[in-house]
C-alpha cells in the first residue's frame, strides 16, 4: 500500500509467466523503494552507533571522523561518502565488512573507490594485524594494483586515526547531502540500459 492506495501488482506467480506490461508496472512500482535508498543508508548508518566494540568511540563516530577528515582535507563528494560509507558492511557482515560496503556503494562511485571500499580492511590490518597473529602485510599481494596507494593513503591518513573521542567531528546531517547526491543515480548497473 502506498499512501492508502493498492499498488499495482505483475499478474504473473513465476517470471516464465511475465509480460511487456508486468515489467511496466514493477518498475513503476518499485521506484518509490529506488528513490528511498539514501534514507534505508542514513538510517542504517545510525544503527552503528550502537556499537563500540571495544574501540573508544562507536562505529558511528568512527565512520563519520573518517569522512570528517576526508572533507577537511578538500576530497570530493563522492570520496567523502565512500569514507562515511566504509564501514556500513560491519552491521551485516562483521567478518567481511568491507566488501559488503564495496558492494553497496559499487553501482555509484569509481572504479578506484569501490576498489579502496573493497580492499581497506586488509589495508587496514597493516595497523593491528600483528597483534592478533596475523600478517601486518597481508596488503602487499597488491603491490603494483593502480589503487594500491590510493588505498593505502585512505587508511593512513583517514581511517586509522579516526578513534578519537575528542575530536571535532561534523555530524551525519552534514553528509545526508552529499550521500544523496551520490546515490542518485546508479553509473552502472546490470538494470541499465549502457550509456550509447
Amino acid at each position: 500500500m502506498a499512501d492508502g492506495e493498492m499498488t499495482a501488482k505483475a499478474g504473473f506467480h513465476a517470471m516464465t509467466e511475465g509480460s511487456q506490461e508486468d515489467w511496466a508496472t514493477i518498475v513503476q512500482a518499485s521506484a518509490p523503494f529506488s528513490r528511498e535508498l539514501p534514507d534505508r543508508l542514513i538510517a542504517n548508518l545510525k544503527l552503528l552507533g550502537a556499537d563500540a566494540g571495544g574501540y573508544a568511540v562507536d562505529r558511528l563516530e568512527h565512520s563519520l571522523q573518517t569522512a570528517t577528515r576526508a572533507h577537511r582535507d578538500g576530497r570530493d563528494e563522492e570520496y567523502v561518502v565512500c569514507a562515511l560509507m566504509h564501514d556500513i558492511g560491519d552491521l551485516m557482515g562483521p567478518a567481511n565488512h568491507a566488501e559488503i560496503g564495496a558492494v553497496v556503494m559499487k553501482p555509484y562511485v569509481s572504479e578506484a573507490n569501490h576498489w579502496m571500499m573493497d580492499k581497506h580492511g586488509i589495508f587496514q590490518g597493516y595497523y593491528f594485524f600483528h597483534y592478533l597473529g596475523l600478517d601486518r602485510d597481508m596488503r602487499e599481494q597488491f603491490r603494483g594494483h593502480p589503487h594500491f596507494e590510493y588505498c593505502a593513503q585512505f587508511c593512513h591518513l583517514y581511517d586509522q586515526n579516526s578513534f578519537d573521542p575528542e575530536y571535532d567531528t561534523m555530524p551525519l546531517e552534514a553528509f545526508e547531502p552529499m550521500l544523496r547526491r551520490v546515490v542518485a543515480r546508479p553509473r552502472q548497473s546490470i538494470y541499465q540500459r549502457a550509456a550509447a
